[in-house]
């Protein structure tokens, strides 16, 4: 039986639901040895930011029970660089482009969606609130509803392109931030963003992290973004992109049945630098074996 595995998410036709989650795959071309990049539904790239910025100090990534903390710190050599190098890349390689836009300021998350516009290789963007807000003593942008409705509806403005808002998970209720990404203009929201975490060595009693927290993901963080994902689906109509732990393409066939359109494979590909196609090629498997002719039937299929 062929399946069909094309699915759109807000705007973006995808061959197959599956991408990388951003700062998991840099620009893809580090991982095209691995991964057959052309045959993925699309590529996110790591965000980018308006004139490229150094990270955070060392160390910066620990290991922990089913996962990873890290606080790179968004390191990035700015948007012309992706424009120049990394996006022409991608463009040969015939996969659509999910770029993701950072910024610590509302100024400049507008500013680099410009730069893409002018530019015009980016098929599509994916506006990543999980930034702290300089201008506002580092409160992020994703944590507060005014904030939201402030940058989405900036960058829309801004785009012409199928707009992505990428939610954190660090919040009391995510269907109100998520509701606030609809209202202003998301074409998409994809989520979860990591989960604010921290680590300490009992051995010197200091933080193993350099800047103390850091973000966790991986396998410990799937059941709750299957929560968020899944409440997030009975609270907006704008298709979301499901992430958070996926390793399998059960985890992503889960992502789905919650109420994911499409769904990114982050941490695992440091683990397993094959597990993009791995998924890929599972979904199709599972829904061959379920009878499944179009793998959009599995979004929302969960039966409570």
């Amino acid at each position: 039986m062929a399946v069909n595995m094309q699915v759109n998410l807000g705007g973006l036709v995808m061959a197959n639901p599956v991408t990388d989650a951003s700062g998991t795959f840099a620009a893809g071309r580090e991982y095209s040895d691995f991964v057959n990049v052309a045959g993925m539904g699309a590529v996110t790239t790591k965000g980018v930011s308006l004139n490229g910025w150094e990270g955070n100090e060392s160390p910066r990534i620990a290991e922990t029970p089913s996962g990873m903390l890290n606080s790179i710190g968004l390191q990035n050599p700015g948007v012309k660089h992706l424009c120049e190098v990394d996006l022409p890349w991608l463009k040969s390689q015939g996969v659509p482009a999910i770029v993701n836009v950072s910024g610590h300021s509302l100024e400049e998350y507008v500013s680099v969606v410009e730069a893409l516009e002018e530019d015009g290789q980016a098929d599509a963007y994916e506006i990543n609130i999980s930034c702290p807000n300089v201008d506002a003593g580092g409160l992020t942008f994703g944590t507060h509803v005014p904030s939201v409705e402030r940058v989405v509806s900036a960058c829309r403005e801004a785009a012409t392109k199928p707009m992505i808002v990428k939610l954190t998970p660090n919040v009391t209720d995510i269907t109100e931030i998520a509701k606030a990404a609809e209202a202003s203009g998301a074409d998409a929201i994809s989520l979860i963003n990591t989960l604010l975490g921290m680590a300490i060595d009992a051995r010197t009693r200091k933080p193993v992290l350099a800047r103390v927290v850091g973000g966790l993901s991986g396998p410990a963080v799937k059941p709750v973004a299957l929560r968020m994902v899944w409440q997030c689906h009975n609270a907006v109509k704008v298709p979301i992109l499901g992430m958070g732990g996926i390793s399998t393409a059960t985890d992503a066939v889960e992502f789905m049945l919650a109420g994911a359109t499409a769904v990114a494979v982050g941490t695992a590909n440091f683990t397993n630098p094959h597990a993009v196609d791995e998924v890929i090629a599972g979904i199709e498997a599972y829904c061959e074996e379920q009878g499944v002719a179009d793998v959009n039937d599995l979004i929302g299929g969960l039966q409570c």
